[in-house]
């Protein structure tokens, strides 16, 4: 009787990993390249790699070029989703739970599944560190915020405040007076952790003001942001803060634990390190974009941008990768 053969696994070109606008223009590039790329784009129930990102949280985006008239979030990320499968994307809504990139060909397990592919593109994204109140998810869109260069523009004449004591704080705050008339930062502790020549411009600007040993412990409003209730650090006494604008600057946080001890990453921050001008990470094969590996930016324009030269560098490494198969094991 003569022993089975083992089947051979399906081998796919190119599997992404996340769905915001740099994993789904990923998508985009390497389907019309012909790659046939299987794009795993995360559960609708999780905070830190749900289907579409962070947009997916935003109302209205009136920053990405090609919508005179703004779109929503989540509508731009089922156009960028339609767009990704018309060219011939397989998309799989489900997490990953882990990626083995110390075999050839690469090993992406979705709960009980095993997919393998020559070449994978990480687009997880990242999340910004909220206050953890319930409002936050109700609010989200609706006068609360974490990007004032995507949303301060919503905000001309208005008072507001933006919560952190940090560069990013002062930074957001700072460009937010271009917009806003009054711009209150809510610091926990009675001093700044910016850097001096931030602290020196926020200080100097007359739109900003400080209030010190302080966190905002509720924010009021049904539909929107209506105002926010403060906590003093030190005595634990309330006040109000009228205010109809509330951002977060606490920090960001890159959704790549999946990916710690197998790809190099800044082990400060938890950023995905990339080669210089190129999205390739110290795994040949595997590549990196968008806000997984981008801690300045943080657009959807530039993760769109980076999911564009992800799915290039992909493409040409693959083209390439003829001449290295037959020294590679398991391929």
């Amino acid at each position: 009787m003569s022993e089975s053969t083992p089947s051979t696994p399906d081998v796919r070109d190119v599997i992404i990993i996340g769905s915001g606008p740099a994993g789904l223009t990923a998508a985009i590039y390497t389907a019309r390249a012909s790659l046939a790329p299987l794009l795993i784009e995360g559960e609708p129930s999780s905070t830190s790699d749900q289907p579409g990102g962070q947009l997916m949280l935003t109302t209205e985006v009136e920053n990405f070029p090609g919508f005179r008239d703004g779109i929503m979030g989540p509508e731009l990320m089922a156009e960028m989703r339609a767009q990704a499968e018309r060219f011939g994307t397989q998309v799989i809504t489900e997490k990953v739970t882990d990626v083995d990139v110390t075999v050839r060909p690469f090993k992406v397990t979705v709960r009980d599944q095993e997919f393998f592919a020559k070449s994978i593109i990480v687009s997880t994204g990242a999340q910004s560190l909220m206050l953890g109140l319930p409002e936050e998810q109700r609010l989200i869109g609706y006068g609360l915020s974490t990007c004032a260069t995507c949303d301060g523009f919503f905000f001309r004449g208005h008072e507001i405040a933006v919560v952190g004591g940090g560069d990013s704080a002062l930074e957001e705050a700072t460009f937010l007076t271009k917009f806003a008339d009054k711009v209150t930062i809510v610091v926990r502790r009675d001093e700044l952790r910016a850097s001096k020549i931030m602290q020196d411009r926020a200080r100097a600007n007359p739109k900003i003001e400080f209030l010190w040993n302080s966190q905002v412990t509720k924010i009021h409003g049904e539909e929107k942001v209506s105002g926010a209730e403060i906590t003093n650090t030190v005595d634990g006494s309330k006040s109000e803060l009228a205010i109809t604008g509330v951002f977060i600057a606490i920090g960001h946080k890159p959704n790549t634990d999946l990916f710690r001890g197998k790809l190099d990453m800044d082990e400060a921050t938890g950023y995905l390190q990339t080669v210089p001008d190129s999205t390739y990470t110290n795994v040949p094969g595997v590549f990196a974009c968008g806000d997984v590996q981008d801690s300045v930016y943080r657009q959807a324009i530039t993760a769109a941008g980076s999911g564009c030269m992800a799915a290039i560098d992909a493409e040409r490494w693959l083209e390439d990768a003829h001449d290295i198969e037959a020294n590679v094991p398991n391929y």
